[in-house]
């Protein structure tokens, strides 16, 4: 399904897709061979390499992380004094001039993440460089009966990982920026209030 006219969220820009350059007059000098008509070396046969061409990518965004804390802590002192059976002092018991104490602490902490994007989207090559990486852009903007959905994608990718077919997976890209969002009644539904986050803000609990 097409997005339409489907409004981007907040801090979504859309990005406009590469074009490629004008060709350059042809020049009428007899010749059969006209590189300004689309030329394209044998060993590379229809692979996307020049400014303006299509290339899919692959979505194979898998993040993982975990993370466990814990720490204890244990401290113990006693004196005691056993005091005379004769004298002015044997009027103290042993338990009068006995002191102790103790100190511990225990604490443990736990935090784990896990991210997970899978699917394709179609991106332009912006720029080709000398080295033989060129620079992709794109978006996709999709319009659902219950909302949008948004993503965006640039990076730099080598022309030796694009496969036969123009595809490369995003594990492959460099600089890699992915945005993914949407708006609408479900992604509402997932977000805390204005005067919930406030109390939740000020709340010192």
């Amino acid at each position: 399904m097409g997005s339409g006219n489907a409004a981007p969220e907040p801090g979504f820009a859309p990005v406009v897709a590469a074009l490629p350059a004008p060709p350059a007059p042809e020049q009428a000098n007899g010749a059969i061979f006209q590189s300004t008509s689309g030329y394209a070396a044998l060993t590379s046969g229809m692979r996307a390499s020049a400014k303006g061409d299509i290339i899919t990518i692959l979505l194979v965004e898998n993040t993982k992380a975990a993370k466990t804390n814990s720490a204890s802590k244990d401290r113990g002192g006693g004196f005691s004094l056993s005091p005379p059976t004769t004298g002015p002092l044997s009027l103290f018991s042993p338990s009068d001039i006995a002191a102790s104490g103790s100190h511990n602490f225990s604490g443990s902490g736990k935090a784990a993440q896990s991210n997970s994007l899978q699917g394709r989207i179609s991106v332009t090559v912006v720029e080709s460089y000398a080295n033989g990486t060129m620079l992709v852009r794109g978006q996709k903007l999709t319009s659902l009966n219950r909302g949008d959905e948004h993503t965006q994608f640039s990076g730099l990718i080598r022309a030796i990982d694009v496969s036969s077919d123009n595809t490369i997976p995003s594990s492959k890209v460099a600089d890699a920026r992915i945005i993914y969002g949407g708006s609408g009644e479900i992604a509402s539904a997932s977000k805390q209030g204005w005067l919930q986050k406030f109390f939740s803000f000020i709340s010192p609990f």
